[in-house]
């Protein structure tokens, strides 16, 4: 198995939810799971003991849960949007766009891959419209390939506000 040295780019609220998903697994799941299997080991033979089985194999996804989540803190680099500024579309950024086809205005939230929400105007980094973005400023225009075509994208603000 490789090891991914590579920083995570997080907003403080991402970083704040995984903490807040590893406490939750780890002092309720954990807890509930290991009284499951000892309930299923009270039940007699476990070579036949399906509920034991099933509760064994739930605590082995918990685990490499766990490890995924305790990898992405890890490897956190937490990035306080409220604290940057500028004229270029940077990760974290609120970016305010007009489609060029419908001048649909649209705001989206440049953020980890974790913590993208598209619904809830959280795009992700790796994400083609992010990748376009990023870099650019107020009033310029990009083209982004997307699953429906291209896309003519113009910037009309930016925002660092969490």
């Amino acid at each position: 198995m490789a090891v991914d040295n590579s920083r995570l780019p997080m907003t403080y609220q991402g970083y704040q939810r995984l903490m807040e998903d590893l406490k939750r697994l780890k002092s309720v799941e954990r807890p509930k799971l290991v009284q499951e299997i000892e309930e299923a080991r009270g039940h007699g033979d476990l070579s036949e003991n399906a509920e034991f089985h099933a509760a064994k194999e739930r605590q082995g996804l918990l685990d490499v849960q766990i490890r995924e989540i305790e990898d992405r803190l890890a490897r956190a680099q937490v990035i306080e949007v409220s604290k940057l500024s500028g004229d270029k579309v940077v990760f974290g950024a609120t970016v305010t766009l007009a489609d060029g086809d419908t001048g649909e205005k649209v705001v989206y939230q440049i953020v980890g891959d974790h913590e993208a929400e598209p619904k809830n105007g959280k795009i992700s980094i790796s994400s083609p419209v992010a990748r376009a973005l990023i870099g650019k400023s107020e009033g310029d225009e990009v083209q982004v390939r997307t699953p429906t075509g291209i896309r003519t994208l113009e910037i009309l603000g930016l925002d660092f506000n969490d």
